[in-house]
């Protein structure tokens, strides 16, 4: 998993309350295993009309959010059904980073074990953070994970809470196989005694 230490990019206002996760990726998509190849159905039902045309109004293909790599979203992000194949098409898309008031659950703990960051603020400070997102291209973000603070493009700095735990996960890239791998001499020596112990096995 990619490391997430401080991430500068430009941020795309998504104001709507409750996006569940069949908004995020659609149900029709949910038959591949794979990790990539989700980004193009990212918001597939709000970014195409039935003719697989791009609708221009919707944010992410405005061109000056195509680029984007953090999102300002409404409450209740990530509701719905529990669907790892939501951070993976947000991942792939090329979202590092969602900033709500509040997150259902189980999306909130998936982000975290694909290398995204979820950031859930205050009403006002997410409100700073939506209109800073309006500026288009402009709208310049730098989330520091390490020191807990996100900049916007003014300056302005508003700091976040995260689990200890988690913080550390994404500060070095470790989903929970990589945090199984960082046992591996352990397991090895674990092994090693058993299979000494009983041969036959």
């Amino acid at each position: 998993m990619e490391k997430f230490t401080k991430l500068s990019g430009i941020a795309a206002p998504m104001p709507l309350m409750n996006i569940d996760t069949d908004m995020i990726i659609p149900k029709q998509f949910l038959k591949t295993i794979k990790r990539s190849g989700l980004g193009v159905n990212l918001f597939d039902e709000m970014r195409y009309d039935d003719d697989g045309n791009e609708i221009p109004d919707f944010v992410l293909n405005k061109p000056q959010y195509r680029e984007a790599q953090i999102l300002v979203a409404g409450d209740n992000f990530g509701c719905g059904s529990s669907r790892e194949h939501a951070p993976w098409a947000l991942l792939d898309f090329g979202i590092r980073c969602v900033i709500s008031t509040s997150f259902a659950d189980i999306f909130y703990n998936n982000c975290f074990k694909n290398g995204i960051l979820p950031i859930a603020l205050p009403q006002e400070d997410v409100d700073k953070l939506m209109d800073d997102a309006e500026r288009g291209a402009n709208a310049v973000i730098t989330v520091d994970l390490e020191n807990q603070t996100i900049t916007g493009p003014d300056g302005g700095e508003i700091t976040f809470e995260v689990d200890a735990f988690k913080k550390h996960c994404l500060l070095n890239g470790l989903d929970d196989i990589g945090l199984t791998m960082e046992k591996a001499a352990s397991i090895d020596a674990f092994e090693a005694k058993a299979a000494e112990a009983r041969p036959w096995v």
